[in-house]
């Protein structure tokens, strides 16, 4: 009779052992990859911040990868090698994203969770995307450049072709546009993602005089809008208006000194913070084989977009974002 209540407290006793293991279910063996392209901008240094923040709160392990510079194809290249590796998860962001599909799907097809991010690849299987509604975004800037331009004067477009979200932003622009007869679009301008690519084609531009003269430059990606700042600062310009896309603390500087009118900022820290965490929800939360499609499932356990925000920062309310992005090169 002495043996049933001495079991009973050892059963007892297990239970918050049991309860603390099913709690500490996460490893630094979980391995998540975040890929993307032109890693050395300031822009996917905050993302990884995000993502490696996130790992470090969980105690798991998150790997970045993908080329430094704007090449879809390396970023193809890089996803294979992530696939290879058989990861917790993949956070990816599909510079095109018809060339990424098939390696989403692959992963999809092996288990691996995959989530974009910044900018999708909507016909993949990947779970679902987190980032800005980049045609609102687009329409935030053009009414900014309507209000500027007072409805008149040429504009010309700083971006890089077939990349989902700079033609989303792009649509958005042109949806204001359609209202705006007044403005004209003087040409468009393939960075592929480069300074000086950039730099040299406003330079161009901006030594346009008479009917062709240049009255705004707006810039849908996050590297153009330094490189056109250099350029009208170089012509001593200060009656043309500069839109940019994304913030960081020179684009920041470059909004007080007043040689860039206004940004429509994007959250990517949050990006990759939320990113890694999602993944890791989908990893230890499902079991078998993923839908090829989550966005017509009536029964998903998944969103199918998530917005993480977007902001019009000018010089009236820059002093607003200035202790944020301190904080955020110091972490």
């Amino acid at each position: 009779m002495r043996s049933a209540p001495r079991l009973a407290l050892c059963t007892l006793a297990l239970i918050p052992c049991f309860a603390l293991l099913s709690c500490n279910y996460r490893s630094q063996k979980d391995t998540y990859y975040l890929i993307a392209v032109n890693g050395k901008l300031p822009y996917w240094k905050t993302v990884q911040e995000g993502f490696k923040d996130a790992a470090a709160q969980y105690g798991i392990t998150a790997r970045v990868t993908g080329p430094e510079t704007y090449d879809p194809q390396a970023e193809v290249t890089a996803l294979q090698n992530a696939i290879a590796a058989n990861p917790a998860g993949i956070l990816i962001s599909a510079a095109n994203g018809p060339l990424l599909q098939p390696g989403i799907n692959q992963a999809i097809a092996a288990r691996i969770p995959v989530i974009t991010i910044d900018s999708d690849s909507p016909f993949s299987s990947r779970l679902f995307f987190i980032g800005t509604n980049n045609v609102e975004a687009g329409r935030v800037g053009g009414r900014r450049l309507v209000s500027r331009l007072q409805g008149k004067g040429n504009v010309v477009f700083f971006s890089i072709p077939d990349q989902p979200n700079l033609e989303e932003r792009l649509k958005g622009y042109k949806d204001i546009l359609a209202d705006n007869p007044g403005i004209k679009v003087a040409g468009y301008v393939n960075t592929g993602g480069e300074y000086n690519t950039a730099l040299d084609n406003a330079m161009q531009y901006a030594a346009r005089t008479g009917p062709a003269k240049v009255d705004a430059f707006v810039c849908l990606e996050s590297e153009g809008g330094k490189a056109v700042a250099e350029a009208l600062k170089r012509n001593h310009l200060t009656d043309r208006t500069l839109i940019a896309m994304d913030i960081d603390a020179d684009t920041l500087a470059l909004i007080k000194e007043g040689v860039i009118d206004s940004t429509v900022s994007q959250r990517p820290y949050t990006m990759g913070f939320l990113g890694l965490k999602m993944l890791d929800e989908a990893h230890h939360s499902h079991h078998g084989d993923f839908l090829p499609s989550y966005a017509v499932s009536f029964k998903s356990g998944f969103p199918v977009f998530i917005d993480t925000g977007s902001t019009l920062i000018t010089q009236t309310n820059s002093n607003l974002y200035e202790h944020p992005i301190q904080e955020l090169g110091q972490q």
